[in-house]
């Protein structure tokens, strides 16, 4: 796939969990900024992604596929979203090209001619031939992923497959390795390269043991689709970030109607797009576990710290480096906006203080653990039989806001009074919706 194809299944598949089908075909192109035409071959580009996954697709293709993509809490250790990732931001040529190179090396190690011969023995009589530098280009893009090692020995080279992990492991192995993998894919972040590696080990324990199922032996609750999308972007912001250089991109703030704007190659049809073009240098990311959310916060010309949520961001492209002294003085900058944020928030500090009251005939102080595990930086300052107060200096309201809420009656907000009064409002409408009618 191209690189805007990429960016633009992306956002479609988003649309399309959030949505869960509710749109028909007119609302979820205006949506997303295409047309009809491009809904409809975009739809159809993912159901062949899906068949080459799951070898075939339900009979009734449309409604079943919005299914599929519905998120399900029993189903949610195996996000169906990753099959994008599975099929990559290849061309079409690239992808059978390197599965027929990855099928000849099964068998024993092959020189680059030999890939050549077997690459275009395998191709459609109608497919455009590759030559030895296309195959050895590959070779190369391979290698350094380390799917395929060059075998020691001079001229001609011989290429292997790298699979001594798993030809060299016992099922009872295999399956301690899986469950490892699995665990540390559901919970570690970045995780799709978890879930590649998650989903090869399971075709490979399939294989030894004559297909049979497998009992997936743990469930997710905590997971967030959005999160497995977002990740298109963060090995390329991490390596900018890495290498000291800009990004530029184009934006699709989540306030705005539109979530996405197609590249229009004729301009007899180039029409305004509701996304604008930033170029920042990226100096962290930063995961909101609460949320499922990634943000990128960088430095923007003129602007100061600017931060982004990775969901609406299109077309990223790397740009040139700064000095690495240049870099570090933002970094400090940014660290030290950073220094009371609970999350991203770089507003004015403010010191919130709350008195949380210990449950009644509980064993455990469950209220006072919760504090000390999820409160950061905050202390306690005062301690009673029936309660203790907590204080933490935050910039801004705002993020903690949700954190305070969660513990519901069993807390009250002294400090600020404006955060007290948000409470107290919020309260009274949630009373007024109950009040007998």
């Amino acid at each position: 796939m191209a690189k805007e194809s990429f960016d633009k299944e992306i956002q479609f598949l988003r649309l399309l969990t959030l949505t869960s089908g509710a749109y028909n075909r007119q609302q979820f192109a205006d949506r997303l900024g295409i047309s009809i035409h491009t809904f409809d071959k975009t739809i159809r580009r993912l159901k062949e992604i899906v068949q080459s996954v799951q070898q075939q697709l339900p009979a009734e293709q449309g409604h079943d596929f919005n299914e599929m993509l519905r998120f399900n809490y029993y189903e949610s250790a195996d996000p169906l979203l990753l099959f994008l990732f599975r099929a990559k931001s290849l061309k079409e040529s690239e992808s059978a090209r390197l599965a027929l190179l990855l099928t000849a090396l099964q068998s024993q190690p092959l020189t680059t001619m030999e890939l050549l011969n077997a690459c275009c023995d395998g191709l459609a009589p109608d497919s455009t031939l590759p030559d030895e530098k296309t195959i050895r280009s590959d070779l190369k893009y391979l290698v350094e992923v380390g799917v395929v090692r060059k075998e020691p020995g001079g001229r001609p080279y011989r290429y292997a497959v790298r699979n001594d992990l798993l030809t060299g492991l016992t099922n009872e192995e295999l399956l301690d390795l899986y469950d490892f993998v699995d665990i540390m894919a559901n919970t570690q972040l970045p995780s799709v390269q978890g879930y590649l590696l998650r989903d090869h080990l399971k075709k490979t324990m399939r294989r030894q043991d004559g297909d049979r199922d497998m009992a997936e032996p743990f469930l997710y609750k905590y997971h967030y689709y959005s999160r497995i999308l977002d990740e298109a972007h963060i090995h390329p912001l991490l390596h900018a970030i890495r290498q000291r250089r800009y990004v530029s991109f184009l934006y699709f703030s989540t306030t705005k109607r539109s979530m996405y704007g197609s590249q229009n190659t004729n301009p007899l049809f180039e029409k305004e797009t509701e996304g604008q073009k930033h170029t920042i240098l990226p100096l962290q990311v930063i995961y909101d576990h609460q949320y499922g959310r990634w943000y990128v916060l960088g430095h923007v010309g003129g602007k100061g710290i600017m931060k982004f949520r990775l969901e609406g961001m299109t077309q990223l492209v790397e740009g040139k480096p700064v000095p690495e002294q240049h870099f570090a003085d933002l970094l400090a900058v940014l660290e030290e906006k950073m220094r009371y944020s609970w999350l991203v928030d770089t507003g004015r500090a403010v010191k919130v203080r709350v008195r949380f009251f210990n449950p009644e005939g509980a064993k455990r102080n469950f209220i006072r653990e919760r504090v000390l595990l999820q409160g950061q930086w905050g202390t306690i300052t005062e301690e009673e039989s029936e309660s203790f107060i907590y204080e933490i200096i935050v910039n801004g309201i705002t993020e903690i806001k949700p954190w305070i809420r969660s513990f519901g009656s069993s807390c009250e907000v002294l400090e600020p009074e404006r955060l007290r009064k948000e409470f107290r409002q919020e309260w009274k409408e949630l009373q007024a919706y109950y009040e007998p009618v």
